[in-house]
């Protein structure tokens, strides 16, 4: 009986450490990149995908307190998005206008609004067709950050482009 327990735990322990080797399948680059997470990284190296829209143009602008006109880096991005948008007419865009926490509701729903709006109007200006975008504000209910600190309200102090294939609705 102690032989086969014995020979059961070197089984399962090579079994394991077969597991944890990351050369297993032959060394194939391809294949151990895909297993390690680097197909996100390929996808957002397609200049055409939304992984790249959103990591390499950007797919937010933040704004200053209490304010929806946009600032000289939020036009450099959006300008970017711009660009990315008439290069991929597949692309609808639904703009969302948020704000930090510090005042109403009512108030933060239509900072957001302005917000979301200032940004569609710039897309607008640079040729993006008016028939793919829409914006929708949230207001300060769907923050990034959650503290009642400047950090987070720097932070929750945006627009956001959302692309999707598909109809707006």
């Amino acid at each position: 009986m102690n032989r086969f327990l014995t020979g059961g735990l070197l089984i399962a322990t090579l079994a394991i450490s077969a597991c944890t080797n990351p050369d297993r399948l032959g060394g194939d680059d391809e294949i151990a990149g895909a297993a390690t997470g680097n197909a996100a990284t390929s996808a957002a190296a397609d200049p055409a995908s939304p992984a790249f829209f959103q990591q390499s143009v950007g797919d937010r602008v933040l704004f200053e307190v209490d304010q929806s006109t946009l600032t000289a880096a939020a036009q450099v991005t959006l300008r970017g998005q711009a660009q990315w948008l008439m290069q991929n007419n597949d692309y609808l865009a639904v703009i969302e206008g948020h704000a930090d926490e510090q005042g109403t509701r009512e108030y933060n729903i239509a900072l957001g609004a302005r917000r979301a709006n200032a940004v569609r109007e710039f897309l607008i200006s640079q040729g993006v067709p008016a028939a793919r975008l829409r914006t929708v504000s949230y207001g300060k209910e769907r923050p990034i950050a959650v503290c009642s600190d400047e950090s987070c309200y720097t932070q929750n102090r945006r627009a956001v482009t959302i692309i999707s294939i598909g109809s707006l609705s």
